[in-house]
């Protein structure tokens, strides 16, 4: 095998490789042996069909396979050789070939950058913590009480005005003819709730106890329901109260529907689930200030094919979100060369960061480890009540669900392991203080993040 190197320019190398032909015909055959003895060919017992016939039968094939382990060998030779690290499969292209032939290719690729990676103590971040104060609790617990209240019949018998709540029956029914999900008794509804179809709401207001009222509406376009969407459809709607609030005692008694032995111990565990809400945040806040601070120390040259299918992505979206209208507001008079220009900024900050968190991982040794995925798939699984051992089974049963946990998970524990390492200017401030600084720092950082969403490019980096 003859291995020259054509370009060896920044992170590009090209190399051309010739494999003789004699090394390909000796491996073609002992393949052919191997088969002349297992083979079985019409009119000849097994292993007993004439080598010629096995030759004609079979070369072609197995001279197209031993030039693809010729190939794959280059490639390992290759990369293992000059101590090459790959930043993704490596490109071939096979000049010409035929059996009888010398194997010509090249092989193209680049390669993940040499970084030193510098002392992370250099990096400074200023960490909020939100102090929660006794009247946001209340708070929280009083928005637990209006979830929780129930209603009673008034002695009003209207007119229904808005922010009344009535109680209602109810027939829906397109082009003269009911429609599954369309019919509801006893059906308590908050005028102004905008919680039904709109302007089903607005057509009640002024009805009184007692009238039947015919609501007419349009779906939605984009009513879940495809068979509905669009179109319009008769509501038989019967008053039959309007209703009041029966208040709700805040005591112990209504903490226990919550699981709590007491008022106090609904506020403690209110206070807790309230203070990991903030911790979240405020996780999620300092890892932004890491990646900018990352962003801003590191300035390496990345791998084009790389920039290239992270800019492809996120163009895609932005296709996306135009065709569907959903383009961010302070996009939408730019030009194309406009956007392109600074989302090619952004998929090159997203490659630079990836490429720097990978080697930051290696470098200090952090895996992902199976009690991670675990923790990861229990946490997905939660999300789903009364399906958690079907999504369970679904992670378990598929390793390509599996592999894309994997990403973030590590990405986490890098992120993880530097903060670790950074200095931490950490002050206590109010919940509206910390809302300020997190406005404040994200606005010049704007352009810096990832999208993350289908229809959204420029979300910071969660």
């Amino acid at each position: 095998m003859k291995i020259t190197e054509k370009t060896n320019e920044g992170l590009k190398r090209e190399y051309g490789i010739v494999v003789p032909n004699e090394d390909i015909a000796t491996k073609v055959a002992v393949k052919l042996e191997e088969i002349a003895t297992k083979v079985s060919l019409p009119g000849f017992r097994p292993g007993k069909a004439p080598k010629d016939l096995i030759k004609k039968k079979y070369e072609e094939a197995v001279s197209s396979e031993v030039a693809e382990e010729e190939i794959n060998k280059a490639v390992d030779q290759i990369i293992k050789e000059k101590s090459l690290k790959p930043a993704y499969r490596p490109d071939i292209n096979v000049e010409s070939y035929k059996f009888g032939t010398d194997l010509s290719f090249e092989l193209s690729l680049e390669v993940i950058p040499e970084i030193e990676i510098k002392p992370f103590d250099n990096i400074t971040l200023d960490k909020f913590v939100v102090e929660i104060s006794d009247k946001e609790i209340d708070e929280r617990i009083e928005f637990f009480a209006n979830r929780q209240k129930e209603y009673k019949n008034s002695d009003s018998q209207g007119p229904v005005k808005t922010g009344d709540v009535v109680l209602i029956d109810f027939v829906g029914s397109t082009g003269g003819v009911e429609f599954k999900g369309g019919k509801g008794e006893d059906y308590d509804l908050e005028i102004g709730s905008n919680s039904f179809i709109p302007g089903f709401e607005d057509q009640l207001v002024g009805a009184k106890v007692g009238d039947i009222v015919d609501v007419n509406v349009d779906f939605p376009k984009e009513y879940h329901a495809k068979d509905l969407a669009g179109k319009p459809a008769l509501f038989k709607v019967t008053v039959k109260a309007i209703r009041e609030a029966v208040k709700v005692e805040i005591n112990d008694e209504f903490a226990k529907k919550f699981g709590q032995e007491s008022l106090e111990s609904l506020k403690k565990m209110v206070r807790e689930s309230i203070s990991h809400d903030y911790e979240m945040s405020s996780k999620m806040a300092l890892k932004k200030r890491l990646l900018d601070a990352l962003s801003n120390e590191y300035d390496f040259e990345v791998p084009s094919k790389l920039k290239e299918m992270e800019f492809g992505a996120i163009w895609k979206q932005i296709e996306d979100a135009k065709a569907k209208g959903q383009l961010d507001e302070e996009d939408k008079d730019k030009s194309d060369e406009e956007l392109k220009a600074e989302y090619q900024d952004i998929a090159e900050r997203r490659v630079r960061l990836g490429i720097l968190m990978a080697e930051i991982g290696e470098a200090n040794q952090i895996k992902v480890e199976q009690k991670d995925l675990n923790k990861a798939i229990f946490e997905e699984a939660s999300r789903y009540r009364g399906y958690e051992q079907q999504v369970i089974e679904q992670y378990t049963k598929n390793p390509r669900l599996i592999e894309g946990l994997k990403a973030p998970i590590f990405e986490e524990k890098v992120v993880d392991f530097i903060i670790s390492k950074v200095k931490l200017n950490e002050s206590k401030v109010s919940k509206e203080e910390a809302l300020k600084k997190e406005e404040e720092a994200n606005e010049p950082a704007k352009k810096k993040a990832a999208p993350k969403k289908k229809t959204k490019a420029k979300k910071e980096e969660e």
